[in-house]
């Protein structure tokens, strides 16, 4: 299939109808946010820089404009925070920790877990990247060819491994495969836009959000609970002998200001966004490139002859080689970011690409808009990794491709996330061809992050050696 004939679920097919006009109703806007909050855009979304609407009980705007996002993230993010939509589809399960902290209590966290995350840091847990990916390609290896394989449970698998490996030396207190089946409902659970939070419900009133994930949170809390004890039992015990991975990291992290630890609440509410948001965005971004590749012979045999050209080498180095491969990736992200939309609630007056903004509008930047904006993007649809190669990459204008947010609350945890879906996606294609089964549909669904709906069956064959 040629470049051009890419189907990437673009916003040119005809625009759903818009649940903002009066005779659709609240009815159908909750509907569809409840169904498939993605299947809301318009037209009109992917071609102005701003468009002012209304969500049933809030006044929205949502910005595409660079500047104005730079100016909501960056250079004026004080009048920002973070709306109480957001806050509660994010606090079932995700409290105390970085993504949900707010004010000093997050400007702490982020200072204390930094070190964890820095480049060298995040380098050297390479070697445990590629070896969960090698874990991987044996897996699959003993499939016979012609078998069909889900890749978007696979491929969460392996991230999980990852986090066994980097993060939680001593395991996530339970089977990978039972821990990747909760994780998924977990998801597929809280990411579910609750109607009674749309309309404002005080927080009283049960949302059955809510009452389903209770089942995912307590064996959340015990497996954290285990995960921490052991650790902390075995540091007690012989310090020198406990793995220098990040859950030490986070047990013995202080403020390098106060010279404080976390609380306890503060480390469990972070070893649960790290697993979380750890491996989520991280095997969405590997499941999407792998179906993007599937659809472009050109770019397959690309990133095959890179993969197969460098992996002989030393790891040390080995994802920043990878550029193709890496420059697939970045594509994947833009056609289907982890992060499907962010939003903030205005504390104060303000002007946004010339639109006046009152104290207590909702500021959506949705980069899944922003990343296919036709004022924006050239063919913006279309999949070309050739964006973020040599020159082209330079043009791109940093509030105009936001994967992992950007301003001071950019996903801490990006780089790890790269190098890993760099390393894992060279070692699956240079062993692979991969198709999509016969007759499945290809669908994005936004739950918390992006992910395909009805998972990813792929029909499996060996490349020659």
């Amino acid at each position: 299939m040629t470049l051009a004939a890419v189907d990437t679920h673009t916003s040119l097919r005809p625009p759903a109808p818009d649940p903002r006009d009066e005779a659709l109703g609240i009815v159908s806007l909750l509907r569809a946010l409840w169904h498939n909050p993605l299947e809301t855009w318009t037209r009109e979304h992917f071609e102005k820089p701003i468009v002012a609407g209304g969500l049933a009980t809030a006044r929205a705007v949502v910005i595409s404009e660079p500047a104005a996002i730079r100016r909501v993230l960056l250079e004026n993010s004080g009048n920002y925070r973070k709306d109480a939509l957001t806050l509660r589809i994010l606090s079932a399960g995700l409290t105390n920790g970085l993504l949900t902290a707010e004010g000093e209590q997050w400007r702490t966290q982020r200072r204390t877990l930094a070190p964890m995350f820095a480049r060298r840091t995040v380098s050297s847990f390479a070697p445990a990247m590629a070896q969960a990916a090698d874990a991987l390609v044996a897996r699959w290896h003993r499939y016979p060819d012609g078998a069909i394989i889900d890749v978007a449970a696979e491929v969460t698998r392996v991230t999980l491994e990852v986090l066994e490996r980097t993060i939680f030396s001593d395991g996530l207190g339970t089977d990978t495969e039972q821990f990747r089946a909760i994780m998924a409902g977990y998801f597929d659970t809280i990411g579910k836009i609750d109607p009674f939070d749309v309309l404002g419900l005080p927080d009283f009133v049960p949302r059955l959000t809510r009452l389903r994930a209770r089942g995912t949170l307590r064996f959340f809390d015990a497996a954290v609970d285990t995960i921490i004890s052991t650790r902390r039992r075995n540091l007690a015990r012989d310090p020198s002998g406990v793995p220098h991975d990040i859950l030490t990291l986070l047990l013995e992290a202080q403020d390098p200001e106060t010279g404080q630890g976390m609380s306890e609440a503060e480390v469990r509410g972070n070893i649960i966004t790290f697993i979380a948001a750890g491996h989520e965005t991280t095997s969405n971004a590997l499941a999407w490139s792998i179906f993007l590749l599937s659809q472009s012979a050109e770019w397959r045999e690309r990133v095959v002859a890179e993969s197969r050209r460098e992996i002989g080498g030393p790891i040390d180095g080995l994802a920043e080689r990878l550029v193709e491969t890496r420059a697939v990736i970045e594509e994947a992200i833009r056609l289907y970011p982890p992060i499907v939309a962010l939003s903030r609630a205005a504390i104060g007056p303000d002007d946004l690409a010339g639109h006046r903004i009152r104290p207590g509008t909702m500021v959506v930047i949705a980069p899944y808009v922003l990343h296919r904006h036709r004022r924006l993007w050239d063919r913006p649809d279309m999949f070309d990794p050739n964006r973020f190669l040599g020159e082209a990459r330079d043009r791109i204008d940093r509030y105009a491709y936001l994967p992992f947010g950007a301003g001071t609350r950019i996903c801490i945890g990006s780089a790890f996330s790269l190098q890993e879906a760099t390393l894992v996606l060279a070692k699956v294609m240079s062993n692979f061809d991969l198709e999509v089964a016969p007759g499945h549909p290809v669908w994005p669904l936004q739950r918390v992050t992006l992910r395909p709906g009805g998972g990813l069956p792929m029909v499996l064959s060996r490349r020659p050696a």
